[in-house]
This record gives structure tokens, sequence and C-alpha cells, in this order.
């Protein structure tokens, strides 16, 4: 009997990249440029015109945001730190010169830096939820000692309900009402060297939240309910939001969702640009959404060294265990060869890593195993390099943030 055509492409696949990358030694990671476009390509149809700020947390890779920037959908980028940011949107060759950080920053440092120069100044802005945030960036450099600083108000996007005894999405931002929102946006506005420029509302809970988990079929019909009530309530008080801030100060942009809510956010008259970065590798745990099927672009490689049974493998390594609430969802998946499955009372681990299940059959010591990161961006963290995949063949290797040395938490 033939293989089924999805074993069939696995094959192939797993003989690319074993192929393509034979003269290397593994442990190292890879990046297949034509998946990486593919799902470029897709996040812009999904955004329907509007424009995508990449998420670099979930990239951490320069060569990767120039690329990707580069394409007319992808517009900015939403760094995860201030002094990732300043790196990002400074030198002669940026990597962007319209870089908006994320979360709020308390690293006195960097704020420094920030105030102490122009350009900067002008191309980032920072985030607060609080007027805390502000005083602590004029504890740092007063007001009279620096150029405006461009402000960025974050919005709780979660849903509350029952009176606000539930609370469903991340525990992010205070402002969560239009009052709140608008009276922060005035505190802004009436303090010397600040202009409020932006505003930013992210739905975990939609964007982040797989809506059709693969052997769960009953949570995911939850989940939807869950992301349909969710993204009503949200659009209705986002908009309001929008209006109440857009009366205090001009907005130049709405930033809202992520990979996994392009096409809902996108649809808000409100929102003016989408957040987006687990789309481009597609790790793991995007595999399960209705709206969207992406091509998994970013993989992992540790070679077999033990044959400790019949049907079992031992690789190196492994445990590149992803961020979030502990469990299996943040493992790495064994993916080429198919049918591997990491063994329950071992996990994946630190130095090595037990595998069983038919694609154990044909291993020998020395041979290759292809996982995929459970989160996108953090896979660089444990490389200096992303080896390029191009076609058949490597290209030159793409240098991770771990790579050019830079660390940012």
């Amino acid at each position: 009997m033939s293989a089924p055509s999805s074993d069939r492409a696995a094959e192939q696949q797993r003989a690319r990249f074993d192929s393509a990358t034979a003269a290397l030694d593994p442990p190292f990671a890879l990046v297949d440029l034509d998946a990486l476009d593919a799902n470029a390509a897709d996040l812009e149809r999904r955004a329907a015109g509007k424009p995508l700020r990449v998420a670099s947390k979930s990239v951490r890779n320069r060569t990767v945001l120039r690329r990707v920037l580069a394409r007319p959908g992808f517009a900015g980028v939403l760094a995860y730190s201030l002094a990732e940011g300043l790196w990002l949107a400074g030198g002669e060759d940026p990597v962007s010169t319209d870089v908006v950080i994320g979360y709020p920053s308390a690293d006195r440092t960097a704020l420094r830096r920030l105030a102490g120069d122009e350009s900067a100044a002008a191309r980032l802005t920072l985030m607060i939820d609080s007027v805390d945030q502000l005083d602590l960036v004029d504890a740092v450099v007063p007001p009279s000692a620096r150029p405006s600083l461009r402000i960025c108000l974050d919005v709780d996007a979660s849903l509350r309900a029952a009176g606000g005894r539930v609370h469903v999405g991340v525990r992010r931002s205070p402002v969560h009402t239009v009052e709140q929102a608008a009276a922060l946006a005035r505190e802004v506005v009436a303090r010397p060297g600040f202009a409020l420029v932006g505003l930013m509302a992210y739905e975990a809970q939609i964007a982040g939240v797989q809506d059709d988990p693969a052997g769960r079929r009953w949570r995911g019909a939850a989940v939807r309910r869950m992301q349909a009530l969710s993204g009503r309530e949200l659009a209705g008080r986002r908009a309001a939001v929008v209006d109440a801030v857009s009366a205090v100060a001009p907005l130049e942009f709405v930033n809202g969702g992520g990979t996994g809510s392009v096409e809902r956010t996108s649809a808000e008259d409100a929102v003016t640009e989408v957040a987006a970065g687990s789309g481009l590798y597609s790790p793991v745990l995007f595999d399960g959404y209705r709206s969207f099927t992406a091509r998994p672009a970013a993989f992992f490689a540790v070679p077999v060294t033990r044959l400790p049974a019949p049907g079992t493998v031992t690789v190196a390594g492994g445990g590149w265990i992803a961020s979030g609430p502990p469990g299996s969802d943040r493992l790495p998946l064994p993916t080429y060869p198919a049918g591997l499955r990491r063994l329950p009372a071992e996990g994946v681990g630190e130095v090595q890593t037990p595998l069983r299940g038919p694609g154990a059959v044909g291993l020998h010591v020395g041979d290759r195993v292809w996982f995929r990161h459970a989160k996108a961006g953090e896979l660089c963290e444990h490389v200096d390099v992303l080896h390029a995949l191009s076609g058949d063949a490597l290209v030159d290797p793409f240098p991770t943030y771990r790579g050019e040395g830079r660390s940012f938490g």
C-alpha cells in the first residue's frame, strides 16, 4: 500500500531539509524562506489592505525583519523592549524608523538614551497605561532636558463579564473603560514633554488562543463562542475608546490584533493597523485555527545519539521549552521523520530526549530529527543563526539577536 499523501509530503520535506543541511552538525535552526514568504503573503491577504506592524518578539532576527518590512503590506515594528527598539531604529541603516514599544519600560538607561537622542525620540513610541509610567520618565529625565516623547496608550482588550468577576484574556493594562482611556489621554496631553500619538488594544483571548485545537472538539467550540462574544464587545468598546481619545488628541495610529485575529481586527473601522509576527514562522501554537493554515517555516535539528530500545531513539538536547503556562503545548514537537512522539514520563530534556513511534524505524546514530518550536521568536534565543533555505539550497545564514550579541530578556 502506498503512503498517504501527507506522509509522502513529510518524507519529501525531511529529505529536502536533510540534503540542504548535510554539511552542518546539529543542533542548529533552519528558516524555510519559501514558507516564510508564503506566510507573509497570507497575512497581507488576511489584513485586506490594512498595514501590518511586525511584532519583533516573534521574529528576533534583523534579517527576517528587513525581509518582511520590504513587502508592501508591512509597515513598522512592534518591539518588546525599549533597548531593542533603540537598536532596531538606530544607526545609519535602521531596520525601521517607526518602532512602537509594545510594553511599558522601566529601563532607566534606555530612557536616558531615548531622551538624549532627538532622532530616536522621533522614531520610537513609548507604551503607557498609567500616570506612574509618565512619572518614571520625568524622574529619569525632566521635560526641560529632553525632546517631546511619543506616547501610545495601552487599553485592556480582555472580556469582562458578570460585573467584572469573570476575566477572559491577559492581565495587561488597567485601562478598560472609555472613561479611563479618556482620562489617561488628558493626563498625557496636560503634561509637558509628551505627545499622545497612538492607541493599542491587544485581544490575546482571540489572537492567541487556538479555536480549533486538534483532538479537542468541545474546547474548540467553547473557544469560538467566547471569541465571538469577546469580538463583538471589543469592537464596540474599541470604537468608543478611539472616539473619546481622538477628541483629546489626534491619533496617528490605532493598533490591534495578532496573527490569530488578523481578519477580525482589520475589519474594524477604528483600527488602522494590525500587529502580527508569529504567523511568519508558524510555530506549533498556531496550528489550530480555522481562519487560516500557515506553513511551518522555522525548525531546529538535533542528532540521534542512542538507540535504547526497539522503536525508540534518543536525541541530544531538544528541551527548548516555550514560555507560558506549563503544559505539553509548550514543548517542541518532533516533526520529521513523521511518526515520532515524546515519552510522557520524560518529556524533552536539557541534554537528551527519548522519542518513540514508527518514525524511529530506520533511524541510526548520527541521523537528525527535526522539531518545531511551540512559540515563534523564542527559537532564536537558542541559536546564533538561522540557516536560511531557499528552494533546495542554503543561502547566507541570518544572524539572530543572540548571534549579534544582543539579549533583551
